[in-house]
């Protein structure tokens, strides 16, 4: 048997996969010649021949485009003059320390004040702290390889390839005069000051200011400086399209979806398969309701193109019915206590204003699958302090202890649940509510745990109901922390008022409540309603009308 010939190419010596690459494209074995000279970057450096010795002509060197086509074909980059140069504000690195990949194309400058704000920030325990810390390591990250800074430092060196633009740093001193003489010292003087000098040096590009301050945006608009909020983390650009779970159903729903109407019952539901043009609209745990001659409230169970299953509900608001002796008093809390007290339910989140009854309704909940069902075996109460993350201090006292202050509305809550509407003594209230309902305090507050965010980090509950109230003023990041605790058989239920919003640099469009509603809206496994109507008295509703 004749021996194979032995390789031509460099290539196929040194590895047998691209040996049968080359002799598998004939086209590219007998590409013809060139005498161009190669590209600087391709061409090597040749060891000097010493006197005497043979010319050894070095082997030619395998074609490279086998090569570069099992590559991902990279995202072309926008010319210079069509890209932005976006400087950041220090709020804007502290409130998202991934900011320095989200602005795609487009170009991000630094000035050296900014980083000066990040140094006084890296110090703590707190989530700003910590995104200080983390942009210092992404900073030294990308400057690690680079030797010219002056020219800029491309942002998908840490593989971050969505960000196709450079970081440029402030490398020299950048003086301007600015319309209006501003105070000297002060940082966000300092960076307007460096806005109006980069328009001076960058004619040509669109500069602009990015900063979560108010305040700092309307000084740069009255200097005629462009200014924008960071919009990345914004999960809705109006609070107004935020997914309610309720849609109401129209007029002639029964006359356009009444045809070859399929119903079974099982587990004591009863189940109806609708088809029609507007199931496509549908999505699932979502509740439907129809006011009309067949009155109907449901729960979407299943959407299939234009065909829909939906669940009757059970009915709340009869005295039968009742949750730890209280019972829905509209439409929403019915499609409330549907989501709190359904086991396949793994998350509810709650929106409202003051007085709907969010809190009551999930502390309700919360005591009849802890209390009688046995279906949890304890109850983790939680909130945001205002400001968020800062220590609950340390005076003296437990974890439960501290967190009292803030838990006044458990405290109002709990005096309802226990000794029912409008009763002063632990006799059964006139709501019905038994001997074995009306449990002692000690006991109910064995059951439920009050803790702080502080310490939330890296625990693990299992068959536990976690309330997290004032959710509004967490961020999306804290609320990951928080949802990604559940272990199996954990249900955790949100409360919050987005109108309400305490802490700096959240807004409506951006809170960690608006963000959980949005991404689990249509899972199977989780409920959103949002509650319209004050449920506390006459007074406090003629009170939020007329004031």
């Amino acid at each position: 048997m004749p021996l194979p010939k032995l390789p031509t190419r460099m290539g196929a010596m040194i590895s047998p996969v691209a040996y049968r690459e080359a002799t598998a494209a004939p086209a590219l074995a007998e590409a013809p010649v060139t005498t161009e000279a190669p590209a600087p970057q391709a061409r090597r450096q040749a060891p000097a021949k010493p006197s005497g010795a043979p010319l050894v002509l070095p082997a030619p060197e395998a074609p490279a485009l086998a090569v570069v086509a099992s590559r991902p074909a990279k995202k072309t980059r926008l010319p210079v003059a069509k890209r932005k140069l976006f400087v950041l504000d220090t709020n804007v690195l502290l409130h998202d320390s991934n900011s320095l990949f989200k602005f795609e194309e487009h170009d991000i400058f630094l000035p050296m004040i900014v980083l000066e704000e990040l140094d006084h920030q890296k110090k703590g325990m707190s989530e700003v702290a910590r995104n200080a810390r983390q942009v210092s390591r992404f900073l030294d990250g990308l400057v690690g390889s680079s030797t010219e800074l002056d020219k800029g430092v491309e942002l998908d060196a840490l593989g971050n390839v969505e960000a196709l633009g450079k970081l440029h740093f402030q490398t020299t001193a950048m003086h301007s005069e600015l319309p209006i003489e501003l105070p000297i010292g002060k940082a966000d003087n300092v960076i307007l000051n460096v806005v109006h000098a980069l328009q001076a040096v960058y004619p040509k590009r669109a500069v602009v200011l990015v900063s979560k301050d108010i305040n700092m945006r309307l000084k740069a608009r009255s200097l005629g400086l462009p200014a924008e909020d960071y919009l990345n983390d914004h999960v809705l650009d109006d609070s107004d399209l935020l997914y309610d779970g309720v849609m109401p159903l129209p007029e002639n729903f029964w006359l356009k979806h009444g045809k070859d109407v399929e119903s079974w019952q099982q587990g004591g539901t009863t189940y109806y398969r609708i088809k029609g043009p507007l199931c496509s609209e549908f999505i699932v745990n979502e509740f439907v309701y129809f006011d009309g001659e067949l009155p109907l409230q449901a729960q979407v169970k299943e959407v299939s193109g234009k065909s829909a299953v939906l669940a009757t509900l059970r009915d709340y608001s009869h005295g039968k019915n009742n949750v730890w002796g209280i019972t829905a008093r509209n439409r929403e809390q019915n499609f409330a206590l549907n989501l709190l007290m359904n086991p396949d339910c793994d998350f509810v989140s709650l929106l409202g204003q003051a007085g709907t009854g969010k809190t009551l309704l999930a502390l309700a909940a919360a005591l009849t699958q802890t209390l009688e069902t046995k279906r949890y075996n304890e109850i983790i109460i939680t909130r945001a302090t205002v400001p968020v993350g800062d220590d609950i201090g340390f005076l003296p006292g437990t974890e439960e202890e501290k967190m009292l202050p803030w838990m006044g509305a458990l405290e109002d809550n709990l005096e309802v649940l226990h000794l029912g509407p409008g009763n002063g003594d632990i006799a059964p209230s006139a709501s019905g509510q038994d001997w074995t309902k009306s449990s002692t305090m000690e006991l109910i507050r064995s059951r439920i745990k009050v803790k702080s965010l502080n310490f939330m980090r890296g625990r693990t509950f299992l068959n536990k109901i976690l309330i997290i109230d004032e959710a509004q003023n967490l961020t999306p990041k804290q609320m990951k922390t928080l949802v990604t605790r559940a272990g199996p058989g954990t249900k955790i239920i949100c409360l919050g008022n987005i109108a309400q919003i305490d802490t700096p640099y959240l807004t409506e469009g951006s809170s960690g409540l608006t963000y959980v509603v949005d991404r689990f809206k249509g899972w199977p496994h989780a409920g959103h309603i949002t509650l319209q109507r004050g449920e506390r008295s006459r007074l406090a509703d003629y009170a939020s009308e007329a004031l």
